[in-house]
Protein backbone atom coordinates (compact mmCIF):
# COMPACT_ATOMS: atom_id res chain seq x y z
CA UNK A 1 0.00 0.00 0.00
CA UNK A 2 1.18 3.63 -0.86
CA UNK A 3 0.63 7.04 -0.41
CA UNK A 4 -2.16 9.68 -1.61
CA UNK A 5 -1.71 12.17 -4.55
CA UNK A 6 -3.27 15.03 -3.25
CA UNK A 7 -5.72 16.89 -5.35
CA UNK A 8 -6.72 21.00 -5.55
CA UNK A 9 -9.84 20.78 -4.10
CA UNK A 10 -13.20 17.91 -3.70
CA UNK A 11 -14.60 19.85 -6.63
CA UNK A 12 -11.15 19.24 -8.07
CA UNK A 13 -9.70 21.21 -11.38
CA UNK A 14 -9.63 19.28 -14.65
CA UNK A 15 -6.46 17.83 -15.24
CA UNK A 16 -4.84 19.90 -18.42
CA UNK A 17 -2.75 18.43 -20.79
CA UNK A 18 -1.19 15.25 -19.21
CA UNK A 19 2.40 14.33 -20.05
CA UNK A 20 2.04 10.40 -18.72
CA UNK A 21 2.23 7.23 -21.32
CA UNK A 22 0.05 4.28 -20.45
CA UNK A 23 3.14 2.08 -19.97
CA UNK A 24 4.54 5.02 -17.47
CA UNK A 25 1.46 5.31 -15.30
CA UNK A 26 1.99 1.27 -15.00
CA UNK A 27 5.23 1.36 -14.06
CA UNK A 28 4.12 3.84 -11.20
CA UNK A 29 1.99 1.93 -9.89
CA UNK A 30 3.59 -1.42 -9.89
CA UNK A 31 6.01 0.89 -7.70
CA UNK A 32 3.26 2.49 -5.46
CA UNK A 33 0.94 -0.41 -5.23
CA UNK A 34 4.56 -2.73 -3.27
CA UNK A 35 4.69 -1.89 0.28
CA UNK A 36 5.39 -3.81 3.92
CA UNK A 37 1.74 -4.93 3.28
CA UNK A 38 3.11 -7.64 0.86
CA UNK A 39 6.40 -7.99 2.12
CA UNK A 40 4.82 -8.50 5.80
CA UNK A 41 1.19 -8.62 5.76
CA UNK A 42 1.39 -11.72 3.42
CA UNK A 43 3.03 -13.68 5.95
CA UNK A 44 -0.14 -13.52 8.06
CA UNK A 45 -2.47 -14.29 4.86
CA UNK A 46 -0.30 -17.36 4.94
CA UNK A 47 -0.13 -18.51 8.23
CA UNK A 48 -4.31 -17.76 8.12
CA UNK A 49 -5.08 -20.16 4.79
CA UNK A 50 -1.75 -22.00 3.89
CA UNK A 51 -0.79 -22.41 -0.05
CA UNK A 52 -4.12 -21.09 -1.01
CA UNK A 53 -2.71 -17.62 -0.42
CA UNK A 54 -2.17 -18.10 -3.39
CA UNK A 55 -5.74 -18.11 -4.53
CA UNK A 56 -6.62 -15.07 -2.36
CA UNK A 57 -4.37 -12.86 -4.03
CA UNK A 58 -5.85 -13.37 -6.93
CA UNK A 59 -8.82 -12.86 -6.25
CA UNK A 60 -8.19 -9.87 -4.50
CA UNK A 61 -6.58 -9.04 -8.03
CA UNK A 62 -10.02 -9.49 -9.71
CA UNK A 63 -11.82 -6.91 -7.41
CA UNK A 64 -9.03 -4.68 -7.56
CA UNK A 65 -9.36 -4.47 -11.35
CA UNK A 66 -13.08 -3.96 -10.78
CA UNK A 67 -12.46 -0.97 -8.77
CA UNK A 68 -9.57 0.12 -10.78
CA UNK A 69 -11.28 0.20 -14.08
CA UNK A 70 -14.14 1.98 -12.92
CA UNK A 71 -12.48 4.50 -11.87
CA UNK A 72 -10.71 4.98 -14.51
CA UNK A 73 -13.97 5.28 -16.83
CA UNK A 74 -14.84 7.99 -14.39
CA UNK A 75 -11.78 10.01 -14.99
CA UNK A 76 -12.41 9.36 -18.61
CA UNK A 77 -15.08 10.93 -19.08
CA UNK A 78 -14.81 13.40 -16.13
CA UNK A 79 -11.25 14.38 -15.16
CA UNK A 80 -10.94 15.73 -11.72
CA UNK A 81 -8.01 15.88 -9.67
CA UNK A 82 -10.20 15.68 -6.82
CA UNK A 83 -9.81 12.16 -6.82
CA UNK A 84 -12.95 9.57 -6.05
CA UNK A 85 -14.61 11.88 -3.05
CA UNK A 86 -15.21 13.80 -5.64
CA UNK A 87 -17.27 11.43 -7.90
CA UNK A 88 -18.55 10.23 -4.40
CA UNK A 89 -20.07 13.80 -3.80
CA UNK A 90 -21.37 13.59 -7.36
CA UNK A 91 -23.28 10.56 -7.09
CA UNK A 92 -24.65 10.61 -3.75
CA UNK A 93 -23.86 14.52 -2.26
CA UNK A 94 -21.90 16.18 -0.12
CA UNK A 95 -22.40 13.82 2.84
CA UNK A 96 -20.30 11.07 0.41
CA UNK A 97 -17.96 13.15 -0.60
CA UNK A 98 -17.08 14.36 3.62
CA UNK A 99 -17.53 10.65 4.63
CA UNK A 100 -15.35 9.50 1.74
CA UNK A 101 -12.50 12.08 2.35
CA UNK A 102 -12.39 11.58 6.17
CA UNK A 103 -12.41 7.71 5.65
CA UNK A 104 -9.69 7.81 3.54
CA UNK A 105 -7.41 10.33 6.01
CA UNK A 106 -8.36 7.56 8.95
CA UNK A 107 -7.27 4.95 6.82
CA UNK A 108 -4.15 6.44 5.58
CA UNK A 109 -3.31 7.13 9.47
CA UNK A 110 -3.66 3.31 10.15
CA UNK A 111 -1.52 3.00 7.08
CA UNK A 112 1.30 5.12 8.50
CA UNK A 113 0.83 3.05 12.17
CA UNK A 114 0.52 -0.80 9.96
CA UNK A 115 4.36 0.53 7.67
CA UNK A 116 5.71 2.30 11.38
CA UNK A 117 4.72 -1.11 13.33
CA UNK A 118 5.84 -2.99 10.45
CA UNK A 119 9.18 -1.33 10.08
CA UNK A 120 9.63 -1.66 13.88
CA UNK A 121 8.97 -5.66 13.48
CA UNK A 122 11.35 -6.44 10.82
CA UNK A 123 14.53 -3.73 12.77
CA UNK A 124 13.80 -5.94 15.58
CA UNK A 125 15.75 -8.79 13.37
CA UNK A 126 19.35 -7.51 14.58
CA UNK A 127 17.90 -6.23 17.68
CA UNK A 128 15.54 -8.30 19.18
CA UNK A 129 15.39 -7.30 22.74
CA UNK A 130 14.85 -3.83 21.50
CA UNK A 131 10.92 -2.92 22.55
CA UNK A 132 8.93 -2.28 19.47
CA UNK A 133 7.75 0.65 20.50
CA UNK A 134 11.22 2.42 21.15
CA UNK A 135 11.90 1.29 16.64
CA UNK A 136 8.19 3.07 16.36
CA UNK A 137 9.03 6.42 18.05
CA UNK A 138 12.51 6.86 16.46
CA UNK A 139 11.11 5.81 12.24
CA UNK A 140 8.20 8.32 13.83
CA UNK A 141 10.77 11.43 14.42
CA UNK A 142 12.88 10.64 11.56
CA UNK A 143 9.92 10.54 9.13
CA UNK A 144 8.32 14.00 10.50
CA UNK A 145 12.02 15.32 10.27
CA UNK A 146 11.98 14.84 6.81
CA UNK A 147 8.25 16.16 5.73
CA UNK A 148 10.09 19.15 8.20
CA UNK A 149 12.53 19.53 5.69
CA UNK A 150 10.60 20.28 2.93
CA UNK A 151 12.20 17.33 0.33
CA UNK A 152 11.50 18.58 -3.02
CA UNK A 153 13.49 15.23 -4.30
CA UNK A 154 11.37 13.13 -2.65
CA UNK A 155 9.43 12.13 -5.96
CA UNK A 156 12.83 10.88 -7.16
CA UNK A 157 13.63 9.50 -3.94
CA UNK A 158 10.17 7.25 -3.80
CA UNK A 159 11.20 5.90 -7.34
CA UNK A 160 14.54 4.60 -6.53
CA UNK A 161 12.86 2.99 -3.73
CA UNK A 162 10.14 1.68 -5.64
CA UNK A 163 12.77 -0.06 -7.77
CA UNK A 164 14.71 -1.31 -4.61
CA UNK A 165 11.27 -3.24 -3.69
CA UNK A 166 10.69 -4.88 -6.96
CA UNK A 167 14.69 -5.49 -7.08
CA UNK A 168 14.12 -7.39 -4.04
CA UNK A 169 11.10 -9.80 -5.30
CA UNK A 170 12.74 -10.38 -8.09
CA UNK A 171 16.15 -10.95 -6.14
CA UNK A 172 13.71 -13.81 -4.28
CA UNK A 173 12.41 -15.19 -7.41
CA UNK A 174 15.84 -15.99 -8.79
CA UNK A 175 17.13 -17.51 -5.50
CA UNK A 176 14.30 -19.54 -4.64
CA UNK A 177 14.42 -21.31 -7.98
CA UNK A 178 17.89 -21.48 -8.09
CA UNK A 179 17.58 -23.45 -4.96
CA UNK A 180 14.67 -25.53 -6.30
CA UNK A 181 16.21 -26.58 -9.16
CA UNK A 182 19.59 -27.55 -6.76
CA UNK A 183 21.86 -24.66 -8.16
CA UNK A 184 22.51 -24.04 -4.55
CA UNK A 185 24.27 -26.74 -2.70
CA UNK A 186 23.60 -26.86 0.71
CA UNK A 187 23.12 -30.71 1.40
CA UNK A 188 19.92 -32.07 0.91
CA UNK A 189 16.44 -29.77 1.28
CA UNK A 190 13.07 -31.05 1.31
CA UNK A 191 10.17 -28.64 0.16
CA UNK A 192 6.53 -29.33 0.69
CA UNK A 193 5.95 -28.74 -2.70
CA UNK A 194 2.51 -28.31 -4.74
CA UNK A 195 -0.10 -28.99 -1.98
CA UNK A 196 -1.75 -32.65 -3.47
CA UNK A 197 -5.06 -32.65 -1.11
CA UNK A 198 -7.63 -30.04 -0.03
CA UNK A 199 -6.50 -30.23 3.55
CA UNK A 200 -2.71 -29.17 2.14
CA UNK A 201 -4.09 -26.64 0.14
CA UNK A 202 -6.41 -25.49 2.79
CA UNK A 203 -4.70 -26.48 6.06
CA UNK A 204 -7.27 -23.92 8.05
CA UNK A 205 -10.35 -24.79 6.07
CA UNK A 206 -12.60 -22.22 4.08
CA UNK A 207 -13.34 -20.42 7.24
CA UNK A 208 -9.15 -19.33 7.09
CA UNK A 209 -9.18 -18.77 3.44
CA UNK A 210 -12.15 -16.21 4.18
CA UNK A 211 -9.73 -14.56 6.76
CA UNK A 212 -6.98 -14.52 4.50
CA UNK A 213 -9.02 -12.36 1.69
CA UNK A 214 -8.27 -8.93 4.07
CA UNK A 215 -4.55 -9.57 3.31
CA UNK A 216 -5.07 -10.11 -0.11
CA UNK A 217 -6.27 -7.10 -0.92
CA UNK A 218 -4.26 -4.99 1.37
CA UNK A 219 -1.50 -5.67 -0.79
CA UNK A 220 -3.18 -4.08 -3.60
CA UNK A 221 -4.52 -1.07 -2.02
CA UNK A 222 -3.08 2.64 -3.62
CA UNK A 223 -4.43 1.05 -6.68
CA UNK A 224 -7.32 4.42 -6.07
CA UNK A 225 -4.27 6.18 -6.22
CA UNK A 226 -3.50 5.30 -9.71
CA UNK A 227 -6.85 6.03 -11.05
CA UNK A 228 -5.75 9.67 -9.65
CA UNK A 229 -3.01 9.77 -11.81
CA UNK A 230 -4.90 8.84 -14.93
CA UNK A 231 -5.55 12.45 -14.82
CA UNK A 232 -2.09 12.78 -15.88
CA UNK A 233 -1.89 10.77 -19.18
CA UNK A 234 -1.54 12.25 -22.34
CA UNK A 235 -4.41 9.72 -23.65
CA UNK A 236 -7.11 9.54 -21.05
CA UNK A 237 -8.81 6.82 -22.31
CA UNK A 238 -5.17 4.70 -21.74
CA UNK A 239 -6.18 4.76 -18.33
CA UNK A 240 -8.02 1.19 -18.53
CA UNK A 241 -5.00 -0.17 -20.93
CA UNK A 242 -2.76 1.20 -18.31
CA UNK A 243 -4.21 -0.62 -15.03
CA UNK A 244 -4.85 -3.96 -16.66
CA UNK A 245 -1.15 -3.90 -17.67
CA UNK A 246 -0.06 -2.60 -14.32
CA UNK A 247 -2.35 -5.65 -12.48
CA UNK A 248 -1.19 -8.31 -14.66
CA UNK A 249 2.37 -7.13 -13.74
CA UNK A 250 1.41 -7.29 -9.80
CA UNK A 251 -0.40 -10.65 -9.98
CA UNK A 252 2.72 -12.13 -11.96
CA UNK A 253 4.93 -11.05 -8.89
CA UNK A 254 3.10 -11.76 -6.20
CA UNK A 255 1.38 -15.10 -7.27
CA UNK A 256 5.24 -16.17 -8.55
CA UNK A 257 6.94 -14.51 -5.34
CA UNK A 258 4.17 -16.38 -2.72
CA UNK A 259 3.97 -19.56 -4.80
CA UNK A 260 7.64 -20.52 -4.29
CA UNK A 261 7.03 -19.27 -0.88
CA UNK A 262 4.66 -21.84 0.28
CA UNK A 263 6.21 -24.22 -1.61
CA UNK A 264 9.69 -23.82 -0.39
CA UNK A 265 8.11 -23.42 3.57
CA UNK A 266 5.74 -25.63 5.30
CA UNK A 267 2.55 -23.96 6.69
CA UNK A 268 3.41 -24.19 10.09
CA UNK A 269 7.27 -22.52 9.46
CA UNK A 270 5.63 -18.54 8.70
CA UNK A 271 5.56 -16.01 11.72
CA UNK A 272 4.80 -12.59 11.36
CA UNK A 273 7.93 -11.61 12.68
CA UNK A 274 9.46 -11.98 9.43
CA UNK A 275 8.94 -11.90 5.92
CA UNK A 276 7.52 -14.76 3.97
CA UNK A 277 10.56 -14.90 1.98
CA UNK A 278 13.07 -14.97 4.19
CA UNK A 279 11.28 -17.83 5.73
CA UNK A 280 11.05 -19.36 2.88
CA UNK A 281 15.23 -18.99 1.91
CA UNK A 282 16.11 -20.05 5.90
CA UNK A 283 16.97 -23.80 4.90
CA UNK A 284 19.61 -22.89 2.62
CA UNK A 285 21.03 -20.41 5.25
CA UNK A 286 22.55 -17.65 2.65
CA UNK A 287 23.95 -15.39 5.48
CA UNK A 288 23.54 -12.29 3.83
CA UNK A 289 19.86 -12.74 2.43
CA UNK A 290 18.04 -12.01 5.63
CA UNK A 291 20.58 -8.79 6.17
CA UNK A 292 19.83 -7.30 1.96
CA UNK A 293 15.97 -8.83 2.01
CA UNK A 294 15.38 -6.63 5.44
CA UNK A 295 16.96 -3.85 4.70
CA UNK A 296 15.60 -3.46 1.41
CA UNK A 297 12.08 -3.85 3.16
CA UNK A 298 12.47 -1.45 5.51
CA UNK A 299 13.85 1.35 3.30
CA UNK A 300 11.02 0.73 0.58
CA UNK A 301 8.66 0.63 4.11
CA UNK A 302 9.89 3.69 5.17
CA UNK A 303 9.57 5.71 1.79
CA UNK A 304 5.80 4.71 1.61
CA UNK A 305 5.35 5.57 5.37
CA UNK A 306 6.76 9.03 4.86
CA UNK A 307 5.38 9.42 1.71
CA UNK A 308 1.53 8.61 3.67
CA UNK A 309 2.89 11.45 6.23
CA UNK A 310 2.62 13.60 3.04
CA UNK A 311 -0.18 12.65 1.68
CA UNK A 312 -2.07 12.64 5.02
CA UNK A 313 -1.02 16.33 5.97
CA UNK A 314 -2.11 17.74 2.71
CA UNK A 315 -5.62 15.75 2.19
CA UNK A 316 -6.32 17.60 5.52
CA UNK A 317 -6.20 20.75 3.65
CA UNK A 318 -8.07 19.87 1.06
CA UNK A 319 -10.81 18.64 3.30
CA UNK A 320 -10.29 22.38 5.04
CA UNK A 321 -10.36 24.46 2.09
CA UNK A 322 -13.70 22.74 0.63
CA UNK A 323 -15.56 23.41 4.17
CA UNK A 324 -15.50 19.67 5.26
CA UNK A 325 -12.34 20.37 8.21
CA UNK A 326 -11.96 23.21 10.47
CA UNK A 327 -10.66 26.43 9.00
CA UNK A 328 -7.18 25.83 11.09
CA UNK A 329 -5.94 23.16 8.89
CA UNK A 330 -5.18 25.38 6.22
CA UNK A 331 -2.76 27.64 8.01
CA UNK A 332 0.65 26.89 6.95
CA UNK A 333 4.37 28.40 8.91
CA UNK A 334 5.77 31.16 7.27
CA UNK A 335 9.13 29.88 6.76
CA UNK A 336 7.94 27.07 4.94
CA UNK A 337 4.78 28.42 2.94
CA UNK A 338 4.39 24.75 1.68
CA UNK A 339 3.98 23.37 4.99
CA UNK A 340 0.68 23.00 6.80
CA UNK A 341 1.63 22.78 10.48
CA UNK A 342 -1.98 22.16 12.31
CA UNK A 343 -2.41 19.28 9.38
CA UNK A 344 0.90 17.69 9.72
CA UNK A 345 -0.01 17.96 13.71
CA UNK A 346 -2.96 16.02 13.70
CA UNK A 347 -1.30 13.12 11.36
CA UNK A 348 1.79 13.77 13.96
CA UNK A 349 -0.69 12.89 16.85
CA UNK A 350 -1.89 9.54 15.02
CA UNK A 351 1.72 8.12 14.26
CA UNK A 352 1.78 8.94 18.17
CA UNK A 353 -0.92 6.81 18.95
CA UNK A 354 0.31 4.22 17.04
CA UNK A 355 3.73 4.16 18.70
CA UNK A 356 1.61 4.16 22.13
CA UNK A 357 -0.54 0.96 20.99
CA UNK A 358 2.81 -0.58 19.96
CA UNK A 359 3.85 -0.14 24.10
CA UNK A 360 0.46 -1.66 24.75
CA UNK A 361 -0.11 -4.33 22.43
CA UNK A 362 3.24 -5.13 20.78
CA UNK A 363 2.06 -8.69 20.37
CA UNK A 364 -0.86 -8.30 17.90
CA UNK A 365 -0.68 -4.51 17.16
CA UNK A 366 0.39 -4.95 13.05
CA UNK A 367 -2.52 -7.61 12.70
CA UNK A 368 -5.19 -5.10 14.29
CA UNK A 369 -4.25 -1.74 12.56
CA UNK A 370 -3.40 -4.26 9.11
CA UNK A 371 -7.23 -5.35 8.94
CA UNK A 372 -8.62 -2.00 10.12
CA UNK A 373 -7.07 -0.10 7.85
CA UNK A 374 -7.29 -2.53 4.83
CA UNK A 375 -11.27 -2.45 5.35
CA UNK A 376 -11.42 1.52 5.35
CA UNK A 377 -9.59 1.08 2.37
CA UNK A 378 -12.39 -0.98 1.26
CA UNK A 379 -15.10 0.98 2.15
CA UNK A 380 -13.61 3.45 -0.17
CA UNK A 381 -13.29 1.17 -2.78
CA UNK A 382 -16.93 0.53 -2.12
CA UNK A 383 -17.79 3.88 -2.49
CA UNK A 384 -16.05 4.04 -6.28
CA UNK A 385 -17.95 1.31 -7.55
CA UNK A 386 -21.65 2.22 -6.05
CA UNK A 387 -20.52 6.04 -6.95
CA UNK A 388 -19.69 4.94 -10.41
CA UNK A 389 -22.80 2.94 -11.33
CA UNK A 390 -25.04 5.89 -10.67
CA UNK A 391 -22.26 8.54 -13.04
CA UNK A 392 -21.95 6.01 -16.13
CA UNK A 393 -24.10 4.98 -18.08
CA UNK A 394 -23.24 1.28 -17.24
CA UNK A 395 -24.77 -1.90 -18.82
CA UNK A 396 -26.40 -4.99 -17.91
CA UNK A 397 -22.85 -6.65 -18.25
CA UNK A 398 -21.06 -3.83 -16.13
CA UNK A 399 -23.53 -4.10 -13.00
CA UNK A 400 -23.17 -7.20 -12.72
CA UNK A 401 -19.36 -7.05 -12.75
CA UNK A 402 -19.46 -4.18 -10.18
CA UNK A 403 -22.09 -6.60 -8.04
CA UNK A 404 -19.30 -9.07 -8.34
CA UNK A 405 -16.33 -6.37 -6.87
CA UNK A 406 -18.97 -5.50 -3.97
CA UNK A 407 -19.17 -8.92 -3.23
CA UNK A 408 -15.70 -9.36 -3.39
CA UNK A 409 -14.90 -6.68 -1.02
CA UNK A 410 -18.01 -7.84 1.30
CA UNK A 411 -16.25 -11.10 1.46
CA UNK A 412 -13.15 -9.48 2.69
CA UNK A 413 -14.26 -7.70 5.11
CA UNK A 414 -16.78 -9.90 6.50
CA UNK A 415 -14.18 -12.43 6.61
CA UNK A 416 -11.93 -10.41 9.02
CA UNK A 417 -14.94 -11.01 11.57
CA UNK A 418 -14.41 -14.81 11.27
CA UNK A 419 -10.93 -15.23 12.65
CA UNK A 420 -10.90 -14.19 16.51
CA UNK A 421 -6.87 -12.96 15.82
CA UNK A 422 -7.75 -9.85 13.61
CA UNK A 423 -11.24 -9.33 14.89
CA UNK A 424 -10.60 -6.69 16.75
CA UNK A 425 -9.32 -4.75 13.75
CA UNK A 426 -12.74 -5.32 12.13
CA UNK A 427 -14.47 -3.87 15.41
CA UNK A 428 -11.38 -0.64 15.44
CA UNK A 429 -12.74 -0.11 11.57
CA UNK A 430 -16.36 0.33 12.40
CA UNK A 431 -15.62 2.45 15.35
CA UNK A 432 -13.95 5.16 12.70
CA UNK A 433 -17.18 4.45 10.04
CA UNK A 434 -19.10 5.04 13.24
CA UNK A 435 -17.38 8.47 14.42
CA UNK A 436 -17.21 9.49 10.32
CA UNK A 437 -21.03 8.71 10.11
CA UNK A 438 -22.10 10.38 12.98
CA UNK A 439 -20.37 13.86 12.33
CA UNK A 440 -21.95 13.37 8.48
CA UNK A 441 -25.43 13.07 9.90
CA UNK A 442 -24.59 15.79 11.64
CA UNK A 443 -23.54 17.92 9.34
CA UNK A 444 -26.18 17.05 7.34
CA UNK A 445 -28.97 17.98 9.54
CA UNK A 446 -26.91 21.57 11.10
CA UNK A 447 -24.33 23.13 8.90
CA UNK A 448 -25.13 22.35 4.87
Amino acid sequence: MDFFIPSDSREGKGSGDGNLKWWQLSLIGVGCTIGTGFFLGSTIGIETTGPSIVFSFILAAIGTYIVYNLLAKMTSEDPQEGSFCYYANKAYGRWAGFSCGWNYWSSNILIMGSQLTALSILSRFWFPNVPLWLFAAGYAILSIVVVLTGNKGFDKVENILAIIKTAAIVMFIILAVAGIFGWIHHGDVNHPGIPKSRNELFPEGIKGFWSSLIYAFYAYGGIEVIGIMATRLKKKEDASKAGIIMLILLVVIYVISLGLAVFMAAHGAFNEKESPFVTAMEKYHLSFFPHVFNGAIIVAGFSTMTASLFGVTTLLVTLAESGDAPALFTKKLKKWKCLPLPSLGLATIGLVASIITALLLPGKIYEYITTAAGILILFNWAFIILSALRILEVKIGGKIVGFIGIVLILAAISGTFMDKNIRFGFFVSLLFVGIIGIVAWVMQKKVW
